[in-house]
Formats: structure tokens, sequence, C-alpha cells
């Protein structure tokens, strides 16, 4: 089977429809955005648009002007009693707003995603959620990347019933998905680790409660991620926030740098230094400098044109952070103080059992193999804490931390979470390896992540052994929305498909990404193989592993993957996959463009989710995949010839609609991506 190289790859963000008010108002108001120019910035790169401009390319900016999306929940009744076939898709695309999305396939069964700021929850809230999973999920559940957990195989008329157990628990969903902020994610052990600069669990759960389901930010250009922590290893990945409030201390005051503009999906950014100083308290000022923020942003009608260059990191590429920082200031009407983020002081997951800072207690870091717990797992686990008056906290490589625990109980508390399937113990490898969501549920996803995760992680230790690749993260996922990061990963793996030859079937494969980092390597990974066939993707990470291992040992063992990955350069990484096969990567085929499909129509195009065509205009590429794939096609266009209003085509980070529709050129080299109107996936 040829793996082909991806030294130059064609990158099209692929970003979920996920969420405008304009407003200035608090809780409760809803804040319609009026054609015309914006307040509080200046003139930017060009010309403002108009909201006129905005509704008539962007189609879920229309559908917001007509509908306030938080409000499809009063509908939700209706919806049960008229069922689920008879539903438009654009209103399910607004139940997002609550965290509930469609399962793969799309027969009536929803995911429900649970945010839990900081990654806090209560024994009473893990009971909750154990009998929710138990009762209407299967007994399954995930951990989340954004510290949260989510449920599936939800039916619609049961969605009342868990909605109001999980309010009556303290919980929201919220937010959980759509044009909203996020769930606020934070260190995993604030407020009780010894080497934080000071406790933001306070602020974290403020902020929470201000933004998750108020109104006035529950209608941004798209998705927006906060996080808080002044852990010195910044565990909480502010690289690729939206925002991040970076802890540091300024003449003995505690308060953060601020970092803005990270983000992953197709086209990855990492955060960039807004250089300033904003003091932690008191709590009012500093949720005034996230809403100033977050408002120089949705009321820039720049970034509510197109869905794929909505996200706050295109503000930043355009202005640049000084410029940024200029639009928050006029906002406030002041200026802040000067100062800076500072960078991670040393690398730390808070694994294995550590004093807290609370004397007499521990907390115990617990790995969860690919982030996958069962309902009942869920309840002895509250059980479990609510016997000593514990709690835990949700990572964000979807692991657990039990916190509050006498340290002279810690053995007892390693034997009865072993008795549960929870294991303290389990080697690092499987806690820092993180999967989306994957196929089985995800309808953009084209390849297994979760089960292959698994089966590589059990090869490599078997092979070389739990200790020798403990330190390794290898992120697993199944299409380029990047909800499990793999542009960060030591190992990145994004899913796609390929020909198999001798069958000229699709069968799943991977992409390769390497020499990525985050804390104090933060770095975007580079892609090195393209389509690796999924029987054989691992044994090519064996061969890059065991390359590793055996220049360590003649290293005197102490050359990390990073250091082996900087010694190589990428022929000499792509030869060492290869390992003397015949067939060495390469890529042979002249330059056509591409169509990328996402995992919910590759049943139209017989499995590819990437498929070749002529350079041409939209409309003659739209022709020949209507002679391929005449399925493929009477989904993206409507009745009347032109591309369905539920539909997003995308030229790079463009939307054809603002490049001449159906005239609009696709060019040998690019790539064309089909974006259908839902919602999905974390980053």
């Amino acid at each position: 089977m040829t793996i082909t190289t991806d030294s130059n790859s064609q990158l099209g963000d692929t970003a979920r429809p996920t969420g405008v008010p304009v407003g200035d108002g608090g809780v409760g108001r809803r804040g319609i955005g009026r054609p015309g120019s914006a307040r509080g910035h200046s003139s930017g790169p060009g010309p403002e648009p108009t909201w006129d401009l905005v509704v008539k390319r962007n189609a879920i900016e229309r559908r917001k002007r007509e509908k306030f999306p938080l409000d499809i929940i009063d509908e939700l009744p209706e919806m049960i009693a008229r069922g689920y076939e008879a539903i438009p898709e654009e209103d399910i695309v607004f139940l997002s707003w609550w965290g509930l999305m469609h399962d793969k396939p799309k027969v009536g069964t929803f995911m429900v995603r649970v945010k839990v700021p900081g990654g806090r929850i209560l024994p009473s809230q893990l009971d909750a959620l154990g009998r929710l999973s138990r009762d209407y999920g299967r007994n399954y559940g995930e951990l989340t990347t954004r510290q949260g957990i989510q449920l599936h195989w939800v039916r619609l008329d049961q969605l009342p019933e868990v909605l109001g157990a999980i309010e009556a628990a303290g919980l929201t969903t919220a937010g959980g998905e759509g044009d909203t902020v996020r769930n606020v994610t934070s260190c995993p052990v604030a407020g009780i680790d010894r080497a934080e600069l000071f406790d933001v669990s306070p602020l974290v759960a403020e902020v929470a409660r201000f933004f998750s389901g108020n109104r006035d930010y529950s209608d941004l250009p798209r998705k927006h991620k906060y996080t808080i922590s002044a852990c010195p290893a910044q565990c909480n990945a502010p690289e690729i926030h939206d925002v991040a409030l970076v802890g540091t201390l300024r003449d003995g005051r505690p308060g953060f740098g601020v970092r803005v503009g990270g983000g992953l999906s197709a086209t990855p950014r990492l955060s960039r230094d807004l250089k300033v100083f904003v003091p932690a308290a008191p709590t009012e000022g500093v949720i005034e400098v996230l809403r100033a923020i977050t408002d120089v942003w949705q009321t820039n009608l720049r970034y509510r044109v197109s869905r794929v260059k909505a996200r706050i990191k295109f503000m930043v590429d355009d202005y640049g952070p000084d410029g940024v920082r200029a639009l928050v200031e006029e906002r406030l009407g002041r200026r802040l103080e000067d100062g800076e983020a500072p960078p991670a002081a040393f690398d730390d997951d808070h694994l294995g059992v550590r004093p807290q800072r609370q004397e007499g207690l521990a907390y115990v870091g617990v790995p969860v193999p690919m982030g996958w717990v069962r309902g009942d797992q869920l309840v002895a686990l509250g059980d479990l804490l609510g016997s000593f008056g514990g709690e835990a906290r949700f990572t964000r490589a979807q692991n657990l931390i039990v916190a509050n625990v006498p340290e002279g109980r810690v053995p007892w508390l390693v034997r009865e979470l072993e008795a549960i399937g929870l294991e303290p113990n389990r080697s690092k490898l499987y806690a820092r390896s993180v999967a989306c969501t994957d196929h089985q549920f995800c309808n953009y996803s084209v390849a297994e992540t979760k089960g292959k995760l698994r089966e590589l992680l059990a090869e490599l230790e078997r092979r070389f052994g739990a200790g020798a690749v403990e330190e390794l993260r290898i992120h697993m996922d199944g299409c380029p929305h990047a909800c499990a990061q793999h542009w960060m990963g030591d190992v990145g793996l994004q899913g796609t498909t390929a020909t198999d030859p001798a069958t000229g079937r699709r069968i799943q494969a991977y992409n390769l990404r390497l020499r990525g980092g985050m804390g104090t390597r933060a770095a975007i990974g580079v892609p090195v193989l393209r389509r690796i066939p999924e029987e054989e993707v691992t044994e090519v990470v064996a061969r890059l592993v065991g390359a590793w291992l055996a220049e360590r040992d003649r290293s005197g063992g102490s050359l990390d993957f990073a250091e082996f990955l900087a010694r190589h350069d990428d022929d000499e990484i792509r030869t060492i996959c290869a390992a003397g096969e015949d067939e060495r990567p390469g890529e042979t085929a002249r330059p056509r463009a591409q169509v990328r499909v996402p995992g919910m129509l590759i049943e139209a195009t017989g499995g590819a989710d990437v498929v070749d065509v002529e350079p041409a205009t939209i409309g003659a590429v739209l022709a020949e995949l209507k002679a391929r794939y005449p399925a493929l096609v009477a989904q993206v266009l409507g009745p009347d010839g032109e591309v369905a209003a539920s539909i997003n085509l995308f030229i790079g980070e463009e939307d054809v609609r603002a490049l001449g529709g159906m005239d609009a050129k696709l060019a040998a080299g690019q790539e064309l991506t089909i974006l259908p109107a839902l919602s999905g996936g974390a980053w």
C-alpha cells in the first residue's frame, strides 16, 4: 500500500457551524446587531461589511436573525410531538446551543455534552451523571478535552427529563456547543496544588456563571473558548485557546497576562500575547476585560461573513496583538497595565499521588484510557468520594483526579478505585494519549480513533515495555476538526480514507503529524505522511518509536522523543517510517484539485473523504461530481441548482459565495471543502 507524503498539504478550515448579539446588556437580554459599522474598533483591514452582506453570504447568521438559538429549547415539546423525522435540520443545529448533537447515524438519538467549569465535580454530580448514563445512555460516557463529559444514545423524547436532571444536579449543557462561550477550563488541581501561584477556582466559577446561557454571549460569530489558570506548568493549554488568562505575580499582586487567538481545526494558530497585566481582583474587573475582548470581535462584521474565518484567531491575524489590544482598550475606555504572559515554567500533567497545599491531604491522578467511563462506574466513584469528603476533577487529557484524600488513606483509595475499574497506577502512556469521539458517534469523523488508539498503545507497550514509552503523547482525530488536538501531540494522527490498490475499495487511513507540543515546547505539528492505511498505521508508528528508543539507548538513555525528531529532517523520518519497504512514500500523481467530503456524506462517494477533480470553476467541479457521485451533489445543490442554504463550500479559507459562487475557480493544488450546517467538535 502506498503512503503519500504530506510536505505540501492543502489545509482548508472545516470549522463546524456553531452559532450574534451585539448588545451591551446583561444576562437575559437579546442583543441583535443592526446593519452598519460596529462601535469600538478602528477601520481594520479594508471596509467593514454590512449586515446585508453577512446574511446574504452566511446562512447560519441569516437563520440566527430569524430565531435566537437558545430559544429552541422552548420548542422541544413540540419537536417531540412531531417526531424526529419531521424536525428541520436547522432546528437540530440550534439544539447544539444546549449541548445536544446528532449521534451517528442520524436516527433520533443525541449526544449530550455537560459543562463542568474547571473540571471540578462533586460526588453527588458524579452520581447523577452516572445514573443518567446508566438509565438513558447505555451505561456509556466520555470525558472530553474541555474537562466536561458526554453521554450518547439519548432519545429525543428523553431529552427534557435528562436536561432536568442535569440542572437539578447543579450542572448545565447550555453553551456546550454552538456560537457560545464554551466550558471554561483551568488547571484541574486549582486550589489544591502546592506549586500554583494563587487559587483561580472562585474566578473560574464566576466567569462560567456569568457567560453560561448569557444571551449577549450566545450569538457569537463562532465558538469561543476561555481558559484561566495560575498553574506554572500551564497544563490547561493556553496556547490553543481563544482567550487565555495566564497567572502571574506583579510586585506581589496576583493577576494575569492575556493571550488571544489560539485554535486548531485545519488552520491551527498558537495564541499571541497582548502584553497586558489584568489584576485578579476584583472579579468584576476580570470579567469586564473578557467581555471587552469578546465584544470587539463579535461586533466586527468582518468575522460574520464567512464561517470558516469567523474565529477570533483570524482577527488577531488581521489586526495583530497590538491592534487587538488597542481595540480592547478603546472598548474599555481606559488603558490596561503593561505586562507579559509568562511562559510555562515546566511541564506537568498532575499524574500520580501528590501532597496538597492543605496539610494532611493528597490528590491522586487517575488515567482514564480513551476517556471512556461507565455509568455504574461514575455512581460507584461518587459513593466512594462521598465516603470521605473527596471530589473529582476532570482533566483536558480526558483523565480524572481525586482530590482531598487523607494521606493515610491513599493506599485504601487506590484499591477501591481499582475495584471499580479505575487504575491510578496504569501507564502514563494511556493518560497522555487522547482520542476524539470517532466515527461511531461523530458525523464528521471518517476513521476509528478510540478503539484504534487503544490497539496502538497496547502494541507499543507489548513491543517496548510500558516504562519505555510512557512519556509519549499520541493524539488521534477522526477528521480535520482536531477535537483531540492532533496538531499538538508528539505523534498526531488524523483520520482520512485511502484506496486499497488490491480491491479498489475505500479504506480507513490516517495522516501523520509530528513535531507538535504544548507547555515548554509549544509548537504546531508538521504534516509528514498522508493516507497511511488503517491496517498499517500501528506498524508505522512502532517503527518510528523503535528508531527513537534505539537512538536513545545509543545516546546514553536521555534522548526524549522531541529531541530525536529534531535530529532528523522530514525526509529521514519518512524513510524511518517506510522501514526499507520497496515502496517509499511519495507523491507521483500530477497536480489536481481536491474536494473534501465530511463523514456524514461519504456514503455518497463510496467512502471517499477526499475526491480528486479537474481544476475548474465550482460549477464545472460540481458537474463532474454529479456525473460520478449524483447522490452527493443532490445533497449539496438545492432545487434551483444553487448551493443549498444548509451547505457551505470553501476554497481554502474563503467561502465560494465571496469568490463568485459557481464562477469561482478551484485551481490545481487547492481543496474545496463541503461543510453541512451541523455542529460538532471541540477545537
